[in-house]
């Protein structure tokens, strides 16, 4: 077991059991030129308009009040993919859905505390701070600082199990030792994401990491995204101690279905 924090083992093992919280789940609105398209394994270049069993089109602000709607979901996940190739922020389709109520957790690619600031003018309720785009631990410390740990959600990015981040500003050698760096400059919300698993009807990646890292990094908040079949992978990514999960292509194909999402919450009906 790798260990972040000075802990030793007979505290892990002697910790009293609290309950989990019920995990949160995100619908994804991925954009791309304006619409929402449809994850493909992390090949940008290959995503194409979402279709929808519960959406009209893939106009961005269409597809969100068909996730409220249809699904009780106001709080998204919203990845800025133009943005993410180095483009401006889609101010128009972010400003339309923070003035129709949703909360919105946005990726932009930001590689800075004033690009992170400037997505909350834009109407993000939350920045994501990924390891694709940030120059480095320093970076992340900053941002979190700029917008509080609360509104800060750091990204371990990885794709079928590699780091994305610049090893020239990420020189730690594994995904945990990431995540132990961004625990210590302040970040207490981490996202386990692996665009390999994205749209691919795969299963949930990385079970285990997210399992250690619940039981490493205390009081972490853990988001997971990428793969989500059916409920029993929400179940599987609970149990396992995400208390965010981020779901679209189940949720457009209806395999998670509102009463997957109300009964996970532990709300009737």
């Amino acid at each position: 077991m790798i260990t972040f924090l000075a802990k030793t083992s007979s505290e892990i093992m002697h910790r009293p059991a609290e309950p989990r919280p019920r995990p949160e789940i995100y619908p994804v609105i991925d954009l791309k030129g304006g619409v929402v398209v449809r994850g493909a394994g992390g090949e940008r270049a290959l995503y194409r308009p979402v279709e929808s069993r519960i959406a009209p089109s893939a106009e961005p602000l269409a597809v969100a009040r068909a996730f409220r709607e249809r699904l009780g979901l106001s709080r998204l996940y919203v990845a800025d993919l133009d943005a993410l190739g180095g483009a401006p922020p889609d101010a128009r389709s972010l400003g339309a859905l923070a003035a129709d109520g949703f909360g919105i957790l946005v990726d932009a690619g930001v590689r800075s505390a004033a690009e992170a600031r400037a997505l909350l003018e834009l109407g993000a309720s939350e920045v994501v701070a990924p390891l694709e785009s940030l120059p480095g631990p320093d970076a992340l410390a900053d941002v979190v600082e700029a917008l509080g740990p609360e509104r800060a959600v750091f990204s371990l990015d990885l794709k079928a199990g590699r780091l994305l981040g610049d090893p020239r500003g990420w020189p730690q050698s594994g995904a945990a030792e990431v995540a132990g760096e961004a625990w210590r400059r302040g970040a207490r919300r981490i996202l386990v994401l692996d665009l390999a698993a994205v749209g691919s009807r795969g299963g949930p990646a990385h079970l285990g990491l997210l399992r250690s890292l619940a039981a490493e990094l205390g009081s972490v908040e853990l988001l997971a995204g990428g793969g989500v079949r059916s409920r029993a992978d929400l179940e599987a990514l609970a149990g396992a101690g995400a208390r965010g999960i981020l779901v679209a292509t189940a949720l457009h194909e209806e395999a998670v279905t509102r009463r997957d999402i109300d009964e996970l919450a532990g709300h009737d009906r």
